[in-house]
Parts: C-alpha cells; sequence; structure tokens
C-alpha cells in the first residue's frame, strides 16, 4: 500500500456530536481535512468512519500515519 499524503504536521481538533457519525480522509488529499471529499477516488484508500461516542473535541490526525485511527497518536513529531 501506498504512502498517504501528509496533510497536516499537527493534528486537527473537532468539536463533534454524540451519535453522528464523520468520514476522516485516509489519502491526506481532501480539501476538506481532515474529512474525505472523494479525492481518494482511483486510488488505493477509503474513508475511515468514526462515530461520536460523546460531544466535544476530537483530535484528529493530520500526518495520516496514526496507529490509532483517525486519532492522532503524536505520530507527526516523528516525521522527517
Amino acid at each position: 500500500m501506498a504512502d498517504p499524503q501528509i496533510a497536516s504536521r499537527t493534528p486537527i481538533a473537532v468539536d463533534v456530536e454524540e451519535g453522528k457519525s464523520y468520514w476522516w480522509c485516509t489519502c491526506g488529499k481532501s480539501a476538506k481535512q481532515p474529512f474525505c471529499d472523494g479525492s481518494h477516488k482511483g486510488s488505493e484508500f477509503a474513508p475511515l468512519k468514526y462515530e461520536a461516542t460523546r460531544s466535544g473535541t476530537v483530535w484528529f490526525c493530520g500526518c495520516k500515519r496514526t496507529a490509532n485511527a483517525p486519532l492522532c497518536d503524536g505520530a507527526h513529531k516523528k516525521l522527517p
């Protein structure tokens, strides 16, 4: 699998609503980061569904290298 494009070298804070679904961009090409806008079409990437279990601020991964997708795990700190 190809590496995704780095969309941001920092996490992206989003206020989410309990019970709502969000589609996280896995390719890094979306203009609506951290969410999918369909830019992955024709590639091996597909958006990842995130369901908010409570309302509040969530830190989505912007570098697309997290091991805790779609949430930031600090992987951006290890980027070259």
